[in-house]
């Protein structure tokens, strides 16, 4: 296996035994759950309560770590057009401070960022944290749910391959034309900000 400092998946609706596996496999032995809401109504086995139980039993540690490395914020000014923004939300002093621990954490373990969705260019998991971490000059692996682990150099590669818009700047470099692919792929799967009805006035 290639070396990777850090990994990440989404559980999407696998059982519990299935993500032991792949962690086990992946010689994981700490989760950080980057989920804004560390619940799961459908698949109630990923809820934080079930699996502060169920992966410490297997020799995993687990920690919440989605207030500060969530990908859906509270504060609206860290929208845009209605859509959470990525970068504005990677130059936070929190999510920096969180980023931190986390690269001195890879030093003493075996760290996977958990999140729901499957695939890692729908999730903010790969959009926003794995890639400021890859940019901090860590080797992310995503683990795929066919048992393999896609190192994040691939992910993004794919991610250029699948926008168009991005393939239209031809004066572009490689960095602009990349960070132009991840804010139309952000734009696309972020979290939208819920717009709040107008009150009905009543008639006086």
């Amino acid at each position: 296996m290639p070396r990777y400092d850090l990994f990440t998946i989404g559980h999407s609706n696998i059982s519990s035994e299935r993500l032991i596996t792949m962690l086990r496999d992946a010689e994981v032995n700490a989760i950080a759950d980057v989920r804004s809401v560390p619940n799961s109504r459908w698949c109630p086995w990923f809820s934080a309560k079930a699996l502060a139980g169920s992966l410490p039993r297997a020799g995993i540690t687990y920690a919440t770590m989605g207030d500060t490395l969530g990908g859906r914020p509270r504060d609206g000014r860290l929208f845009r057009d209605g859509v959470v923004d990525y970068e504005v939300m990677a130059v936070q002093p929190e999510f920096v401070v969180s980023l931190d621990r986390l690269t001195e954490d890879t030093a003493r373990s075996r760290i996977c960022l958990m999140c729901s969705e499957r695939e890692p260019l729908d999730c903010h998991r790969c959009l926003l944290v794995a890639r400021s971490l890859a940019e901090r000059g860590l080797a992310v692996g995503h683990i795929l749910h066919d048992g393999t682990i896609e190192p994040h150099g691939a992910t993004e590669a794919r991610l250029l391959a699948l926008d168009a818009d991005a393939d239209g700047l031809f004066a572009a470099g490689d960095r602009d034309r990349l960070a132009a692919a991840y804010r139309h792929r952000a734009h696309a799967v972020g979290f939208k900000q819920k717009s709040r009805p107008n009150p009905v006035r009543k008639k006086k």
